[in-house]
C-alpha cells in the first residue's frame, strides 16, 4: 500500500513539473490527469483488503478402547468333566514312602481316602494305574456306591519289579464311568534292592 501512493505521488510532482512548460491547452490536459490520479489515489484509501484465510479445524473425538474383563480361572481339578467328584488322601495304612522291599517280593498297599465331592461314587467307578511301574497291579472296581464325605480304605496287591534297584514309583487315581480321573493321585514310593554296607575301614 506505502508504494503505491508514493508512485501516485510521484506522478503528481511530476505531471506539476512538467505542466509548467506547457501551454494553456495542456495545463487542462494536465489538470484532467490529476483529478484522475487523485480519485484514483482516494480510491485506493477505501479499499478494504481481503482477509486473510484462517485454518479452522474440527477436533474429533478418538476411538475409545475399553479392555476386555479379565476371567480368572480358578485352579483345581480339570481331568474329569463333572467337577461333582473329588478324592482325597488321607494315609497310607500300609507301606510308607521309602519302604525297602527285595525283587519279586509281594506286597499289599493300603490307603485311606474320603469322598470330599459333591457326589456319591457310583459303582463301576475304576481305581487304576495311571504312571510309573504298575508293579503287577490290577484295576479295582467299585462295587457299591460311595456317599458324600465316607472314608474308605483301597487295597491293591503289587508285586517288587525284578532286575532293578533303587527307587520305583507306581501312580494310581479314580476316575467315573466314562473314564475321567478325579481327586489326588495315590502313590506307591519303594526302595528295591539290599541296604549297602559301608566298606569297613582300619582305624590305626
Amino acid at each position: 500500500m506505502k508504494t503505491r501512493v508514493i508512485l501516485l505521488l510521484t506522478s503528481i510532482l511530476c505531471m506539476q513539473l512538467f505542466s509548467c512548460g506547457t501551454n494553456e491547452s495542456n495545463r487542462v490536459d494536465a489538470d484532467a490527469i490529476r483529478t484522475e490520479a487523485v480519485s484514483t489515489f482516494a480510491s485506493s484509501l477505501t479499499e478494504t483488503l481481503a482477509p486473510r484465510p484462517t485454518a479452522s479445524f474440527t477436533l474429533t473425538s478418538l476411538p475409545t478402547f475399553t479392555p476386555a474383563a479379565l476371567t480368572q480361572t480358578a485352579a483345581g481339578n480339570t481331568d474329569s468333566e463333572n467337577s461333582c467328584y473329588d478324592l482325597l488322601w488321607i494315609e497310607d495304612k500300609t507301606i510308607p514312602d521309602g519302604t525297602r522291599m527285595k525283587a519279586n517280593e509281594t506286597f499289599t498297599k493300603t490307603w485311606l481316602v474320603q469322598n470330599n465331592g459333591g457326589c456319591a461314587w457310583a459303582p463301576g467307578f475304576a481305581f487304576s494305574h495311571v504312571g510309573g511301574d504298575p508293579l503287577r497291579g490290577r484295576t479295582i472296581v467299585l462295587k457299591e456306591p460311595i456317599p458324600v464325605g465316607a472314608k474308605r480304605e483301597i487295597t491293591i496287591e503289587l508285586v517288587v519289579p525284578g532286575g532293578q534297584s533303587g527307587l520305583v514309583q507306581s501312580s494310581w487315581r479314580m476316575a467315573d464311568a466314562s473314564g475321567n480321573y478325579f481327586g489326588d493321585t495315590l502313590s506307591v514310593n519303594i526302595i528295591v534292592g539290599e541296604a549297602s554296607t559301608p566298606a569297613p575301614t582300619n582305624t590305626p
